[in-house]
């Protein structure tokens, strides 16, 4: 039986640790490993904490002292590929949006979205799922970016469809009745045309180049 999802909440403000201290540590299957106040701290508890009892997924605030939450994105990714990073603040703007998904979230997520929405994006980010609160995906369609040099093909758009819906690559497999290697080859092809590097970035670009839409579709 898997053990707990271990997470780090990482923000500079201590009632805002305290209250996400709160919903984690309440609910079933899940663990606060540790807390942090800027991007410093969480990369120190990170690199600490016990083989057998690694931070998972990181719950990470954008605008800190010391450290800002886009430069420790970028360094978790370099050093500890294997955690989850999902944002949480209160910035939606596209100079705060993009810069922390191109770094290597798989998540952003606004402070004011309801607790079951945080403890499902939790539970996806911590299996790799991209996510992104409906706020964030209009801001990124109404971006405009140069067109994609290849169009994806109709069924590059189901996968793409799927996987922003949180689909895994067998449950996308699974609907579509093809198999895991093919959903893995369509996903490089897409990563290839929309030039990015995962499924967090992939979902981006397809709410800013207008071929995926808030709510699905």
């Amino acid at each position: 039986m898997a053990g707990p999802i271990r997470v780090l909440i990482v923000d500079d403000h201590p009632v805002v640790r305290d209250g996400l201290r709160g919903v984690l540590a309440g609910e079933a299957g899940m663990e606060v490993a540790g807390e942090a106040g800027n991007g410093a701290e969480a990369l120190a508890r990170v690199a600490a904490a016990a083989p057998d009892e690694p931070i998972e997924v990181v719950l990470m605030d954008l605008r800190m002292p010391v450290m800002g939450g886009v430069d420790t994105i970028r360094e978790l990714r370099r050093v500890a590929p294997s955690v989850r990073v999902l944002v949480l603040t209160t910035f939606d703007t596209d100079r705060d949006v993009l810069p922390a998904i191109e770094a290597g979230a798989t998540g952003y997520l606004l402070k004011d979205a309801p607790r079951e929405e945080l403890l499902r994006a939790v539970r996806a980010a911590h299996r790799g799922e991209a996510v992104l609160s409906p706020a964030v995906a209009g801001r990124l369609m109404g971006q405009v970016r140069a067109p994609v040099q290849d169009a994806l093909s109709e069924r590059e758009l189901q996968v793409l469809r799927l996987v922003a819906a949180g689909a895994t690559n067998r449950e996308a497999a699974r609907r579509l009745f093809i198999s895991e290697a093919t959903i893995k080859t369509h996903l490089l092809h897409i990563y290839a045309k929309l030039e990015v590097r995962d499924r967090a970035s992939a979902v981006a670009a397809g709410f800013q180049r207008g071929l995926l839409l808030p709510g699905g579709g």
